[in-house]
C-alpha cells in the first residue's frame, strides 16, 4: 500500500521528529520506499505547514503536524493492542491490519476501543514521551532494555524471526563497521551466552532505554 500523508507524519513522529531533525533516508527506510518519493512528500508537508525542513539537517514536525501524527499513532496503537489482546494476533502480524484500520477509524470507534511497546496518546494528546535512543547508537559494552519498535511489518517479522522482544535486557557486544550487524547478548535467557546479530537497518529502528 502506498504510504499516505498521515503515514509520513506518523513515521517522522515515531523517529523523534517532534523535537529533532529526521533525515529523508530514515523516513525512506522506515516506510520501505524510495528516497525520491520522500522528497516529494516532504515538500508537500512543508507547503501545508505540517513540517519544517532545514537543508542538510532534516525534517521536523510543526505543531499542526504533531497533532495529526498523535491522532494516527493513537489509532494505530489502539488497534494493535486490540488485535493482540482480543484476537490473539502475534506482534509480527498486527502492523499491516492496524495500518488499514487506522485510516478508517472514527472518533467514536476510537473512544470505544477500550504493543510493539509504544506509548498511546490519550484523546487530549497527553502521553509520556517514547524513548528515542537507537540501538545503533548505544556504546559497545553497555546494557540496555528494548523499549519499542517502529511500526513496520518487515521489521516486526524480522525481529520475530531472531526472537528479539520488547522488554529484553541486552548487552551490546559489537557494532560491525561498514553498515554491518550489531551483536548483542540477551541477559535474561536461560543461556547467558545467547547472542543475536541484528542488522544495521533494524538497529536503527529498535529503540532502547537504560537498564
Amino acid at each position: 500500500m502506498t504510504p499516505m500523508k498521515e503515514d509520513y507524519l506518523k513515521i517522522i513522529f515515531e523517529l523523534g521528529g517532534k523535537s529533532k531533525k529526521i533525515s529523508n533516508k530514515q523516513i525512506a527506510m522506515g516506510l520501505n520506499i524510495a528516497a525520491g518519493s520522500v522528497t516529494e512528500m516532504v515538500t508537500k508537508l512543508v507547503e501545508e505547514g505540517l513540517a519544517k525542513h532545514t537543508p542538510y539537517a532534516g525534517i521536523s514536525l510543526t505543531e499542526e503536524g504533531i497533532q495529526i501524527a498523535e491522532i494516527m499513532v493513537r489509532k494505530h496503537r489502539m488497534w494493535e493492542t486490540f488485535l493482540v489482546e482480543k484476537l490473539n494476533y502475534k506482534l509480527s502480524e498486527v502492523d499491516s491490519d492496524a495500518e488499514v484500520l487506522e485510516h478508517v477509524t472514527s472518533d467514536h470507534l476510537l473512544d470505544s476501543l477500550d504493543p510493539h511497546g509504544g506509548v498511546i496518546p490519550d484523546k487530549e494528546g497527553n502521553y509520556q514521551e517514547d524513548s528515542h535512543t537507537l540501538l545503533a547508537d548505544v556504546k559497545e559494552g553497555a546494557t540496555v532494555k528494548v523499549d519499542r519498535f517502529i511500526d513496520n511489518h518487515e521489521l516486526l517479522n524480522y525481529l520475530d524471526e531472531i526472537d528479539l522482544d520488547i522488554g529484553d535486557r541486552i548487552h551490546v557486544v559489537h557494532h560491525a563497521p561498514f553498515e554491518g550487524p550489531t551483536t548483542v547478548k540477551l541477559l535474561d535467557n536461560e543461556s547467558p551466552t545467547d547472542e543475536r546479530q541484528i542488522s544495521y537497518k533494524a538497529a536503527h529502528y529498535v529503540f532502547v532505554q537504560e537498564d
